[in-house]
């Protein structure tokens, strides 16, 4: 088994060599989505879909879906940026790998600190003792990134909690309705269903969606 694993690739490819690649495989869905625009995405769909109150619908399948292609649209300029100063120069030979990722790096920490809080950001440089740098693009992935990812779930929550408040307007309407009615034995969620999902069909709910995400990153 040992020397099977030596021998891989006709003996270039060593044992640890290939424990490290399997690894940074297995991480690179993780990876992607934290320097990504995708949580962000995904936890405002998510809010979205529970606000109206339907559970399952979308399935996760189709959310999931749907950050991914958004995140793809709005990646798109660091993907080009990347493709032509760091990817195509390594593909012709003529640079490194170890200047390819240097020069990936750029165009994701700048859409990241363009993404980030201050505040955020000065607590993790803060906390990992860091040396000042005069360009914060300077910084390390080990600061930007877990800065990024705090400044997006903290945008992800506040438009959660800005969604929210249409349809919790509806849900008290209905309830005050049905309590003066005397129906009070009628589920309130049965009947604002309807209003909700009018609400967001009759103000273009999903275009008007997709285009504050997109322009939340620009």
């Amino acid at each position: 088994m040992y020397d099977s694993l030596i021998n891989v690739n006709g003996n270039q490819v060593p044992t640890l060599d290939i424990l490290l690649m399997l690894t940074v495989i297995s991480l690179l869905p993780s990876l992607l989505i934290m320097v990504t625009s995708f949580a962000r995405t995904v936890i405002i769909l998510s809010f979205l879909r529970n606000a109206i109150g339907v559970q399952q619908t979308p399935p996760n399948m189709v959310l999931v879906g749907i950050a991914i292609f958004l995140t793809l649209f709005i990646m798109d300029p660091v993907i080009k940026q990347i493709n032509t100063e760091a990817y195509t120069p390594y593909k012709n030979q003529e640079i490194t790998q170890e200047e390819a990722i240097a020069r990936a790096q750029v165009p994701l920490k700048e859409f990241m600190l363009t993404n980030t809080e201050k505040s955020s950001l000065q607590l993790f440089v803060d906390m990992s003792d860091a040396e000042e740098v005069e360009n914060e693009v300077d910084l390390p992935m080990t600061v930007v990134i877990p800065a990024f990812m705090t400044s997006e779930l903290k945008r992800g929550f506040t438009a959660g909690f800005l969604l929210y408040i249409p349809f919790l307007l509806i849900d008290i309407v209905v309830s005050s309705t049905l309590m003066s009615m005397g129906m009070m034995m009628l589920p309130p969620a049965m009947i604002s269903m309807p209003f909700k999902l009018l609400l967001f069909v009759t103000v273009n709910g999903w275009e008007l969606l997709f285009s504050t995400i997109v322009n939340s990153f620009r």
